[in-house]
């Protein structure tokens, strides 16, 4: 895009209410965050997970084909990550139920300035890069989770070059997003469906706000799952106020981190001999407690899990903090410690 062209852009989303920093709604779009790995394999089936990089939610149902998902260091200009897809199992018996998303969910309260539901609403602009082993198909497609699962969807190539995208979604006056931490809106990367989304014949895509039509949501896609040759690249994800996409709006690591930590928190301890973590201390004659502070408040009390080297109970886990005890003598000799512990508190 040109210097002009993206000025023109970024005139006309402030005309229409957006602009400015902060404008992208998606958390860790340049894929630079991966606290709970850096790939995970034979994914597929019906699974609901976060895998690799943070807030970035694999969504599959029915399928009997397999995937592996990495953050790789192929990415265009600009960017040093995306995230991979790489079939490894095909599936080209699709049942009609069958689907597989890439998928983020946003809070209400992070997606008030697209006015959603007022006379005043405000159009959607997505972006994003992505590249793949061959040309196919795929949609991405905006759910309202707050109103019935009203929704709009975009179809979009991939070739064997990285190319951004640029959608622009209408705005909706209808149906407010609640201004809450529980989930309003749904962005869906579609890369394999079923009859029930992808209708082989008669089926249109739904590309204006409506209510919810599932034979509409997907309409026209290839099948990820179509050979284990098929790799699917993206990054550089953004959503905003505005008819038009501007530039990614990159920040710092340690930003990122701390948006990503807000839902999950991952502390792996390693040592000489160790690993070794946070260390209990006395709190009566016969029990010691071991208090965990999160680098930042979550935005829910999360579920908590641990290891230890001995047998530990949780005591309470709120947004801010975590603390476990263990039924032993002040005056004893053994050292009693947390080993690994992670906070999650994903939408």
């Amino acid at each position: 895009m040109s210097k002009a062209a993206e000025l023109a852009n970024l005139i006309g989303n402030i005309n229409a209410g957006g602009g400015g920093v902060n404008r992208n709604v998606i958390i860790n779009g340049a894929m630079n965050v991966a606290q709970r790995a850096t790939s995970a394999t034979g994914l597929g089936a019906n699974a609901n997970t976060y895998d690799v990089c943070d807030r970035w939610l694999l969504s599959v149902n029915g399928t009997d084909g397999r995937l592996t998902i990495t953050q790789d260091s192929s990415a265009p200009s600009g960017f040093s990550n995306s995230t991979k897809l790489a079939c490894t199992t095909t599936d080209t018996s699709i049942a009609a139920g069958e689907f597989l998303t890439f998928t983020q969910k946003i809070e209400g309260q992070n997606l008030q300035s697209f006015a959603k539901g007022t006379s005043d609403a405000k159009p959607f602009a997505v972006s994003f890069y992505v590249k793949g082993n061959a040309s196919a198909t795929y949609v991405a497609e905006l759910m309202d989770n707050d109103n019935s699962n009203r929704h709009v969807s975009k179809s979009f190539t991939v070739t064997t070059d990285w190319t951004r995208v640029e959608l622009s979604f209408p705005a909706d006056t209808t149906g407010t997003f609640d201004d809450d931490n529980a989930c309003s809106m749904v962005l869906n990367i579609w890369l394999h469906a079923g009859e029930t989304f992808n209708p082989a014949s008669g089926g249109t895509l739904q590309e204006t706000w409506g209510t919810l039509s599932q034979a509409s949501r997907a309409v026209g896609i290839s099948s990820f799952l179509d050979s284990v040759a098929r790799t699917f690249f993206i990054t550089g994800v953004q959503l905003e106020v505005g008819q038009n996409p501007t530039s990614f709006e990159h920040e710092p690591f340690e930003r990122t981190l701390a948006k990503c930590e807000r839902y999950y928190y991952k502390q792996n301890y390693v040592g000489s001999g160790g690993p070794y973590g946070h260390f209990s201390k006395n709190y009566s004659s016969s029990h010691r407690f071991v208090t965990i502070d999160h680098p930042t408040s979550m935005r829910a009390t999360p579920d908590s899990t641990f290891s230890a080297n001995a047998s530990f109970t949780e005591y309470f886990s709120t947004a801010r903090h975590f603390k476990a005890y263990i039924a032993a003598s002040s005056t004893t000799s053994t050292t009693y410690y947390l080993k690994a512990y992670q906070a999650n508190a994903e939408l």
